[in-house]
């Protein structure tokens, strides 16, 4: 069953995105709060949405997005931030299930496009993701400024 997360699924959630962070090596990478994901979520101001997925009535993965703009299109699109199944229950098609209700939610919407990251060692991901007619976007390169390079930025130093 796929069901978009209520508030008393934060913790749970925040869980699982820890073990997200164990499988893509990194596991002392995160830093959010109970507080932070309640925020994001269900805050005055929600920047994201997420969906969970529950096997036997306990929630076993979530897919955690946001929307986006395309100024090419004129139109938004979704970011899928976070994708995670527990090793246990996966392939009993929620991953799938997941991917497909997000997609769902993108058309009914009028979005045009749903996207995501997927680490370049992460093959088994990659396959995944190629059966359902996703590709790769290999002409893109992602850039990043944050901690002390975000700082100085803002202060208007190079």
């Amino acid at each position: 069953m796929i069901r978009l997360a209520t508030p008393a699924d934060v913790p749970v959630v925040l869980q699982l995105v820890k073990e997200l962070a164990s499988y893509e090596r990194e596991p002392d990478a995160v830093r959010a709060s109970e507080d932070d994901v309640h925020a994001a979520l269900f805050g005055p101001d929600p920047v994201a949405s997420c969906h969970v997925a529950l096997m036997d009535d306990e929630v076993v993965g979530f897919a955690l997005w946001y929307r986006t703009f395309s100024t090419w299109q004129g139109k938004p699109g979704m970011w899928l931030e976070d994708l995670f199944v527990r090793p246990e229950a996966r392939g009993n098609g929620l991953g799938t299930a997941l991917l497909v209700e997000l997609a769902r939610t993108a058309v009914a919407r009028g979005w045009m496009r749903f996207e995501w990251w997927v680490l370049d060692w992460n093959e088994p991901a990659q396959g995944f993701y190629r059966s359902l007619g996703a590709r790769p976007e290999d002409a893109w390169t992602v850039w990043r400024v944050d901690g002390e390079a975000l700082q100085s930025l803002a202060a208007g130093q190079s």
